[in-house]
């Protein structure tokens, strides 16, 4: 009974309990997918990549869909776009939600709990029906578009090649970016809110004492002292928009097209499960592999600076 004690102890069980759920619901269904990705379709289903002859295993590995997309043009070409429209979400989630975040961080203590709520508002609707809410918007007729096209917007959006023709907004990129960032921005917003409700503000005050003015205080001091709320919601907006699928296919178009189709199509449409895995696979050591090494980076300054 004193072992167990010892070996099950409150700190332990705490570590214990994330490293299970990751293991279960994500290195094992990872997994899975690999093996899939590395297998042959066998009639409806997929060929078991392990099979005994002669009483031997013997252990059947097909990498020659990783070959096909690192040679094919059209995988090369929606990875970059999902990458590039992520991007550019993440980006505007963060020019937009970093003001409000900090208005909500300095607002009286008695409002912030009607900002938070203004916020998390949008979660009490479907994402289905909000995301059908902007079709209707940005189709014609839809106020969003008759507010763009008046104030001559839409000029503007199709010299920057966001759409390609004045008035037609829907099935854009313009369409798709928006729609993402509507969808992501409380993500970003309430990191950003945690991490700067907690920001000591007699730093600020230090730093008018030294002489500096309010934009190099907020340079100097709140951003640097913000940054693990900008780390964490970038991650949050920018790792599902890589992958999203319900976004591109009601609000994208054809010049759209993201990693999270590409894997509906091989899945359901052309019924070849081994590609699909083989995308999904890919799409997801690219983003843990750079977010990897971000971490190892942000770990090891962290330690310099000890």
């Amino acid at each position: 009974m004193g072992l167990l004690a010892r070996i099950f102890t409150g700190r332990r069980l705490v570590v214990a309990a994330p490293m299970v759920f990751l293991l279960l619901f994500f290195l094992l269904p990872f997994v899975i997918i690999g093996k899939i990705s590395v297998a042959e379709m066998e009639g409806l289903g997929v060929k078991d990549v392990l099979s005994f002859s002669g009483g031997l295993p013997t252990l059947t590995l097909r990498f020659s869909n990783y070959v096909f997309i690192a040679q094919d043009a059209l995988y090369l070409r929606t990875y970059l776009a999902s990458l590039q429209y992520a991007l550019a979400t993440t980006l505007l989630c963060l020019f937009i939600g970093y003001p409000f975040a900090y208005f909500m961080a300095r607002a009286r203590s008695a409002w912030q709990p009607a900002l938070l709520m203004g916020v998390m508002l949008p979660f009490w609707t479907s994402f289905l029906l909000r995301v059908y809410a902007w079709r209707g918007l940005l189709t014609e007729g839809g106020w969003v578009h008759e507010l763009v096209v008046g104030s001559g917007l839409d000029r503007w959006l199709a010299a920057l090649q966001l759409i390609p023709a004045p008035g037609q907004l829907l099935h854009t990129p313009f369409s798709l970016v928006l729609g993402m960032t509507y969808t992501y921005l409380p993500f970003m917003v309430l990191p950003l809110f945690s991490t700067l409700s907690k920001m000591d503000l007699r730093l600020l005050e230090a730093a008018a004492d030294l002489g500096a003015t309010p934009w190099v205080a907020f340079w100097k001091v709140t951003v640097p002292l913000s940054m693990a709320g900008i780390v964490a919601g970038s991650m949050l907006v920018f790792i599902p928009c890589v992958g999203e699928y319900v976004i591109p296919e009601l609000l994208g178009g054809p010049e759209t097209l993201m990693i999270g189709r590409v894997i509906w199509d091989e899945f359901f449409s052309n019924n070849d499960w081994p590609m699909a895995s083989t995308v999904a696979v890919v799409m997801v050591l690219l983003i843990i592999v750079p977010l990897a090494l971000f971490n190892r980076y942000q770990a090891e300054a962290q330690e310099g600076r000890r």
